[in-house]
C-alpha cells in the first residue's frame, strides 16, 4: 500500500476528539474539494507493507487509530489492514469521504463518512447504499463553507432520518473561512441535534502543519 505519513497525534474531529491516536494517512484521492486541507496527499507517498504499517503503529503506541487520506478505501490493503488491527485489539476509525462504498468494512470500524455540500465543489458525489451500511457507532460529517452548505446539510440529514442511523451528525465550518460561532448560531436557531466539529488540532498547533 502507499503511505503518505504515519503519526501520532490528538484526534481533532468526530466524538474522539481530544483523545491520543495514530494516524495512518493513504495517498490518493479521487476527489478534489475546494477547501482540501491535504493535497499533500493527493500523489506520491511510500511503499509499505501492512506488516510494516502494523510495525510502525506499534512502535507509537496507543490503542486508537484512524485511517485517513486522501481516500483510503481507494486501496484494496486498507481490508487487511483493518481486519489485523481489530485482531490486534485496536480501536480502528475509517475517515472516508463517503463515495466509496463502506459495506466492506468489517462491522467494528467505526466509520466517519462525510457528505460533501455544494461548497465543496464535489456535491453529489455521496455513495446512497451507506446509508444502508451505517450503524449507531458510525458519524456523517458535514463540512459547511457557507449557509448554502447548511441549508444542504440540514435538509439531507431530515430528509434521510440521519439521527435514526447513526448517534453522531457532525456540523464542521470549514477553518478560516465560515466562523465557527455563525455555524453555531445557525444549528441553534433551527435546533438541530447535531455535533459542533472544530478540528481541535488546527487550534493546537499551526492549521498548515503536518504530521500532528
Amino acid at each position: 500500500m502507499v503511505i503518505t505519513e504515519i503519526f501520532k497525534s490528538i484526534q481533532g474531529e468526530s466524538n474522539f476528539a481530544g483523545l491520543p491516536c495514530v494516524f495512518v494517512r493513504l495517498t490518493g484521492c479521487n476527489l478534489r474539494c475546494h477547501w482540501c486541507d491535504t493535497a499533500y496527499a493527493f500523489h506520491g507517498g511510500e511503499k509499505m507493507t501492512v506488516t510494516q504499517v502494523m510495525a510502525r503503529i506499534h512502535q507509537l503506541g496507543g490503542d486508537l487509530v484512524e485511517l485517513t487520506g486522501g481516500e483510503p478505501l481507494l486501496q484494496e490493503e486498507v481490508y487487511l489492514l483493518t481486519d489485523q488491527l481489530l485482531a490486534g485489539g485496536f480501536k480502528v476509525l475509517v475517515e472516508t469521504s463517503g463515495e466509496r462504498y463502506i459495506g466492506r468494512l468489517p462491522r467494528a470500524v467505526v466509520k466517519v463518512l462525510d457528505v460533501k455540500c455544494p461548497g465543496s465543489g464535489e456535491g453529489g458525489t455521496f455513495c446512497m447504499d451507506n446509508l444502508g451500511a451505517i450503524d449507531q457507532k458510525d458519524q456523517i460529517k458535514f463540512v459547511i463553507a457557507n449557509e448554502c452548505d447548511f441549508h444542504f446539510a440540514r435538509d439531507f440529514m431530515l430528509q434521510h432520518d440521519l439521527g435514526s442511523r447513526v448517534e453522531e451528525i457532525i456540523f464542521s465550518p470549514v477553518f478560516g473561512q465560515l466562523p465557527p460561532r455563525q455555524l453555531a448560531e445557525w444549528v441553534l436557531r433551527d435546533g438541530l441535534k447535531v455535533r459542533l466539529g472544530l478540528q481541535i488540532h488546527k487550534f493546537i498547533w499551526d492549521p498548515d502543519a503536518r504530521g500532528v
